[in-house]
């Protein structure tokens, strides 16, 4: 199957394009937002970059959408509307931004009143575009109308049991921490850097040195590094924190417990779901997380062994042979239910 997509969520599309596929990624000069191709990334040759006006002689058997706006760009590029000359799946990453838990999915039909859909487009949309959520929590609080969903969850390569504690530091993963402030909890670093020294990796953590929040070393943002360099670096500190409000399940989370680290993380969004008791601390309290970092902080046996039960968990829950399986079972269906409605007028019409 030749399958389109961009480039938007550099961890998520590494598991992807694992699969038996064909896929391609626009490409420009220039990079961005629509044109990051591979981005440098080490992909499968099945990863192949096309200038976005080569695409309509690519011969694309389906799309995977993953922003509002690309519905409109496919069918400039493609000349066909997703969903009903193309088969097309709208991928959800994010939770939703807005009058929660009241926000209307961009792709929702079937609402009270005209669509979001339907706006967007100016088109009457005949068949929806079927929406695939990462997380549960997603779809519970995504209003997706009548809009056929279902929830793939994560699936990441397993980088291996890196994890040796060594460090008595904590490590967060965030990209852009200081731009994102409270979705990310960044506000909540200071009082954590009291219980245990923080280093940040991530994209624009350099920043976090401009925002007053320590003027010791208690928290060092160290910057984007390559993510093999990542899980080596991850695996030498005593514990993954994951201080987020607002956002769905980071990847680097589940990366930690592959890596076989112990976690204390917020309890919101999907933290509940991924993190077993035995593999860690999630609470909405944050002082009962203060008191799970210097408990792993105090106990590195203690941390050795929650950080196994997490590899094992992460191993059995969001491993990549289970994401691309079910991947594969939903891009099936898409192509078939495109491939019915296609022929439906024709039948009827020999019928006559």
């Amino acid at each position: 199957m030749k399958i389109l997509l961009w480039h938007v969520h550099g961890s998520w599309t590494d598991a992807f394009v694992r699969g038996t596929h064909d896929y391609y990624l626009p490409t420009l000069p220039e990079g961005g937002p629509w044109g990051l191709g591979r981005g440098g990334r080490d992909w499968p040759d099945s990863v192949h970059e096309v200038h976005p006006e080569d695409l309509g002689a690519v011969g694309i058997d389906l799309v995977v959408l993953q922003r509002p706006e690309e519905y409109a760009e496919v069918r400039r590029l493609l000349g066909a509307i997703p969903g009903e000359d193309v088969p097309a799946i709208y991928l959800e990453h994010n939770t939703p931004r807005g009058d929660v838990p009241d926000t209307v999915h961009p792709m929702a039909v079937g609402v009270r009143g005209p669509s979001a859909m339907e706006i967007m487009t100016e088109v009457s949309v005949r068949a929806p575009v079927p929406i695939v959520h990462v997380t549960h929590y997603n779809a519970l609080m995504w209003d997706c109308g009548s809009t056929p969903t279902t929830v793939i969850e994560h699936g990441i390569r397993d980088p291996g049991p890196l994890y040796t504690g060594e460090l008595d530091r904590a490590v967060v993963v965030s990209n852009e921490p200081v731009r994102r402030w409270r979705v990310t909890g960044t506000d909540l670093l200071v009082g954590f850097s009291r219980t245990a020294p923080l280093d940040v990796f991530g994209i624009a953590t350099e920043t976090l040195g401009h925002a007053a929040l320590t003027e010791d070393d208690r928290i060092l943002g160290l910057g984007e590094v390559p993510l093999e360099e990542l899980h080596i670096q991850m695996g030498l500190r005593r514990l993954y924190l994951h201080p987020v409000r607002w956002t769905s399940l980071g990847l680097s989370l589940l990366e930690a417990m592959h890596l076989g680290m112990p976690v204390v993380a917020l309890g919101t969004t999907e933290a509940y779901r991924a993190v077993p008791p035995d593999a860690g601390f999630v609470s909405t309290s944050v002082a009962e997380l203060h008191e799970a970092v210097r408990t792993l902080m105090a106990d590195p046996v203690r941390a050795r062994e929650m950080g196994a039960a997490a590899r094992d968990h992460a191993r059995s829950h969001y491993g990549l042979e289970r994401f691309l399986r079910d991947w594969d079972a939903v891009l099936g269906s898409a192509v078939l239910g495109s491939a019915v409605r296609t022929t439906a007028p024709l039948m009827r019409k020999v019928g006559r």
